[in-house]
């Protein structure tokens, strides 16, 4: 099993389409690569923290190649807006790939160079992951009528999913 970290707008977004992934077997809602120490969903709200949302995807390669993970990735999230996706603004809603070793890194460059000069989405090495709170993880499928699902993650899942 290998781990892969994406984020991408806010983390129910995500979640939710990388645990429909075949070779997906965790999803889980998270915080890094910021400064502040154990962070809560408040702290990371403030846009003060550094850190991003973000999702620890565990996935078998045997099934799904990280490069599979990078073309969902991709589709399903707008990676043309620095800080924002939609009206989620704030630096905690970029779009970053965090790699784990230097073969991510690479395919992640590689990846971005192919869709050409627009793309804003961040590379680095992940320094540090944090599980966000207990209510966040598995949000949609335990919400999927919560206005903000339905009128976001659902359509996403939608057309990606068709």
């Amino acid at each position: 099993m290998q781990t892969a970290y994406f984020a991408g707008g806010c983390f129910w977004c995500v979640e939710a389409v990388f645990q429909r992934i075949q070779g997906v077997s965790l999803v889980e809602s998270g915080y890094c690569n910021g400064s502040t120490i154990d962070p809560t969903y408040q702290d990371i709200c403030t846009g003060s923290s550094g850190h991003a949302e973000v999702v620890k995807i565990t996935f078998d390669e045997t099934i799904v190649s990280f490069e599979d993970l990078l073309q969902v990735f991709f589709a399903t999230h707008d990676a043309t807006t620095l800080n924002q996706q939609g009206n989620d603004k704030g630096t905690q809603y970029r779009s970053a790939v965090f790699y784990t070793n230097d073969e991510q890194q690479t395919q992640a460059n590689q990846f971005i160079q192919k869709l050409g000069d627009n793309i804003v989405t961040e590379v680095s090495e992940l320094d540090v992951f944090y599980t966000a709170e207990d209510y966040h993880q598995n949000y949609y499928n335990n919400n999927p009528n919560q206005p903000y699902c339905a009128m976001l993650i659902t359509p996403k899942l939608d057309k990606y999913f068709k």
